[in-house]
């Protein structure tokens, strides 16, 4: 049994949301504020956060700001505001996911399942054999782990599917669309502003001039591919 915190002030979306993952039969921990939020991250084993944006004490950016310091569990953004800028700041600081309000309560529960999917296949301890590298950058599905010239890289569970996904196919072009819908499972609606900015999060961890990268390259109208070979 899985265990998800929601975070929220206001509490009969709290209580709402609660009815329907204990109906998939996740267990639920309820915060009011991002202060209450925080400290049940820190001290429970959770496995995903639903996470309001606008909320009191501590609002759910910086919730999620401090819990990217110790933590990749997947987080899902909930927020009334719609704007681009929005969900793009809420996926700069770390956030997974995103859900504007009023939501379908059977696409929240559905995004709940595919991020825990996700990140279980993430923290599974099962042997592929399987080492992928170009350069001075390892991607080791054994382990999940990613090295720069042996430093490991912390990347969140979309940082690491998007980037072994390229190096797996490393010289291959793939288009934005392409790359959601591989890693996303899901058709691509509105995929830009999402792909670019974990492209731009993935960049600034394993390069070294993310500016005038040399493993992460876009191809200029048709998507993005990771060099097969880099000196």
């Amino acid at each position: 049994m899985e265990n998800i915190l929601v975070c929220d002030d206001d509490k009969e979306i709290v209580d709402a949301i609660e009815i329907y993952l204990q109906q998939e039969g996740y267990r639920v921990y309820k915060a009011y504020d991002g202060e209450q939020g925080l400290e049940i991250l820190k001290n429970a084993s959770i496995q995903l956060a639903i996470v309001d944006v606008m909320m009191p004490v501590l609002d759910g950016i910086h919730l999620v700001m401090e819990l990217r310091k110790f933590s990749t569990v997947p987080v899902i953004f909930l927020s009334a505001k719609s704007e681009d800028s929005d969900k793009i700041l809420g996926l700069n600081i770390g956030a997974d996911d995103y859900i504007t309000k009023p939501f379908n309560p059977l696409e929240l529960v559905a995004r709940v399942k595919s991020n825990l999917r996700r990140y279980m296949k993430l923290g599974s301890r099962e042997s592929q054999e399987n080492v992928y590298s170009t350069g001075g950058l390892v991607v080791d599905e054994n382990s999940k782990e990613v090295t720069v010239y042996g430093e490991s890289i912390r990347l969140t569970p979309i940082e690491y599917s998007i980037l072994a996904f390229l190096v797996k196919n490393k010289g291959k072009v793939f288009s934005i669309n392409q790359i959601y819908e591989q890693i996303w499972r899901d058709s691509a609606v509105c995929a830009d502003n999402t792909i670019a900015v974990h492209i731009r999060h993935i960049r600034e961890k394993i390069e070294i001039n993310p500016k005038d990268p040399k493993y992460l390259k876009v191809v200029w109208g048709v998507g993005y591919k990771i060099e097969d070979e880099v000196i």
